[in-house]
This record gives C-alpha cells, sequence and structure tokens, in this order.
C-alpha cells in the first residue's frame, strides 16, 4: 500500500475509534491542533492531564499528520483529526458519541477554541478564554511567559498538576539513519524565522572542513532548500533526508545525533525531548518566550534588536531583523564547542554578542 494511502487509512481508523469510544471509560479532549514544535512544547501540559487522569481515554485534537508524535509522548490515547490554515481554530465535527466528561482548551485564549471545545456540550470545559469558576483565582493569560510554563500554570489553577520541566520523550524504538552526525534543518514554516540559506550552507562547510559528519533534514515542500544547501557543500544523497521524515526516523535521527542546529521549529524541540545538544536560532520570536529548558546542552543564539522596537512577526514573509543578526561564524563555532566536549556537563559559550540561554 503505497505511504500516502496507509496515512489515509491510519487517519480514518482513528478517527473510528475516536468516534465511538472505548465504551468503558469517560472520555477526556483536548485542543491543540497547531504543530509538531507546539506538540512537544505542550508534552509537560499533556503528561500532567495524563497523571491526574489515568482512568479516562484521552483524546487530542490536532492535524492527522502528528498522530505519531502525539502517540509517542504516551500521553494521550487516540487522536481526533482537526485541522485549520495557519493556527486557527478547526472543526470538531468529527467527535461521535457521548459529550466529553472533560473539555481542556490548551490552543489559545481566544473565545473561538473555546466555544468549538463547548459545542461538543462537555460535562466540564477548561479554558483561558472563559473560566469555569472552580479556580481561585481565575488562571489569566500572559503574553510575556514561556509556552510550557503557560499552559501548566493554567492546570495548576485547576488542581491539575504539572511542571514545566518534564520535556522529555522515550527513546526511539528504531536506529539512527545517520547515527553521531551534526544534523542541520534549514527550514522553518514561516520566512521569518528561515535563517538563508547560504548561511547554513557556509557553516555546513566549516563543519565539514573540522572533521564533522552533516546530515541536511528537510520538511514537506522543502526539497530546494535542502537541495541548495546540500550542492552548495558538497554533501551526497546519503546525507540529504528532505520530504518529511515520518515522525520514527526523524525521532531516531535527532536522538541519536551529536546536535541538532535549525531555526525555532520543530526538531529544535524533538532535540530537547531527546536530551540532544541543540544551537537553536532565534527571531522574531525570544527564547524566554519558546527556547529551551536551563541546561548546558542547549544553546538559544538571539539578537534583540533595540528597546522599543516593534515586536517581530513570527508568521512573516521576510527573515526578521533580529534572526539577520545572527553571524555565521558564531552559529559554526557554537556547534563545534557542542560537538567537541567529550562529556556535556560544562555551559557552552558561542563566540560573539548574541544571548546563548538555556532557559524555560
Amino acid at each position: 500500500m503505497p505511504a500516502s494511502h496507509a496515512a489515509s487509512h491510519a487517519a480514518s481508523r482513528t478517527a473510528s475509534r475516536t468516534a465511538s469510544g472505548s465504551g468503558s471509560r469517560p472520555r477526556l479532549l483536548i485542543l491543540r491542533a497547531l504543530g509538531l514544535g507546539d506538540l512537544l512544547a505542550g508534552v509537560p501540559a499533556l503528561r500532567g492531564v495524563r497523571r491526574t487522569f489515568p482512568g479516562h481515554e484521552i483524546v487530542l485534537a490536532a492535524p492527522a499528520a502528528l498522530r505519531d508524535a502525539a502517540l509517542a509522548t504516551r500521553t494521550v490515547d487516540t487522536l481526533l483529526p482537526a485541522q485549520a490554515p495557519g493556527r486557527g481554530v478547526p472543526s470538531l465535527d468529527g467527535w461521535r458519541g457521548a459529550p466529553p466528561d472533560l473539555a481542556i482548551d490548551l490552543h489559545g485564549n481566544g473565545p473561538e477554541s473555546h466555544d468549538a471545545l463547548a459545542a461538543l456540550e462537555p460535562r466540564r470545559l477548561l479554558s483561558y478564554a472563559r473560566p469555569d469558576g472552580s479556580a481561585a483565582p481565575a488562571p489569566v493569560w500572559r503574553r510575556d511567559e514561556h509556552e510550557r510554563e503557560r499552559w501548566c500554570r493554567f492546570l495548576r489553577a485547576y488542581g491539575i498538576d504539572a511542571d514545566p520541566g518534564d520535556v522529555r520523550l522515550p527513546p526511539p524504538s528504531g536506529p539512527s539513519p545517520a547515527p553521531g552526525a551534526v544534523v542541520v534543518h534549514p527550514g522553518a514554516e514561516a520566512p521569518a524565522r528561515r535563517w538563508p540559506a547560504r548561511r547554513y550552507a557556509a557553516v555546513v562547510r566549516r563543519l565539514r572542513a573540522a572533521g564533522r559528519r552533516v546530515v541536511v533534514t528537510g520538511g514537506p515542500g522543502e526539497e530546494e532548500l535542502t537541495g541548495y544547501v546540500a550542492d552548495s557543500c558538497g554533501l551526497g544523497d546519503a546525507d540529504v533526508l528532505a520530504g518529511g521524515l515520518p515522525f520514527a526516523e526523524l525521532s531516531a535521527l535527532v536522538a541519536g545525533a551529536a546536535c541538532l542546529l535549525s531555526g525555532d521549529t520543530g526538531p529544535a524541540h524533538l532535540a530537547v525531548a531527546h536530551g540532544t545538544p541543540s544551537v537553536t536560532l532565534f527571531g522574531p520570536v525570544a527564547p524566554h518566550l519558546w527556547g529551551p529548558p536551563p541546561g548546558p546542552r542547549h544553546v538559544a543564539l538571539w539578537h534583540p534588536g533595540r528597546p522599543g522596537d516593534p515586536p517581530g512577526d513570527p508568521h512573516g514573509r521576510e527573515p526578521d531583523p533580529s534572526l539577520l543578526r545572527i553571524g555565521t561564524a558564531e552559529v559554526a563555532a557554537a556547534v563545534l564547542a557542542h560537538t567537541e566536549r567529550p562529556e556535556r556537563s560544562g555551559p557552552v559559550r558561542p563566540q560573539g554578542p548574541a544571548e546563548a540561554v538555556g532557559h524555560a
């Protein structure tokens, strides 16, 4: 069966299971219909829900493409396929059977996501948009708060203990396709978070000159980008994994890497989930909002603008000025420092004035 047909059949089977439910357990529905990075940033919150409601069937409303990733977190039982353009709120029309015993909005703070869940008439609904009155005080959305902490604090207001540092995933079951390589992921969903391809190529050339094996990865539709970087550096076909790896293979690749270099995108969160050393390039969104947790394994490079400059647009159509202030020499130095040390016990200090942070 072709892969696309297999994925379609898997999604249909998942939807069917969600529609009917297990019949023996109350169902709990969580809405977080966003991308891979959002899913992984939500793992601490999902894990708190799992621990608090061990007897419930936990259903996650998320894009069908994230099914394998969602199940790999071991926090949910099944997935309700749900997706909307951008970061919009999807329809939850695929839900069948009795209303959820509990619905939790981990999607956003607006009425749209709350109302999508409320339409299913759950017995109880938790959301930032309309607190249900059982929390004292009610949780308030804070703009200047890390994504992991935001949702854990929200759940704690309702007596659901969640630890923002609880980010790790179980080790992948399969082997890495490139064990010990430096994995470079030059793509990102939005151009605002995409460091120029020629700069990635310059870094790869430095890494290869220093004796590092480099593998370049890319998501669906990024074949031209990965091809440019590979051709500019003389990489062979075996070192280019383009077109979007299945999650299990991507997870194994990142888990077995010497270091991951990328922008603020899904693979960076996957490196955090597996404890893989990483160098992440930040632009429109500050690391203190979406960056890695504390510790020497992860370096976030960021050159913020002057005080009073307007905030960046993470979905903009041009690379963010803060991202463009990051130079190739400091990026190469950070990656080389990560891959030179025999032990991951000391802090990594990249060259140049960029902010190197490990924070939640």
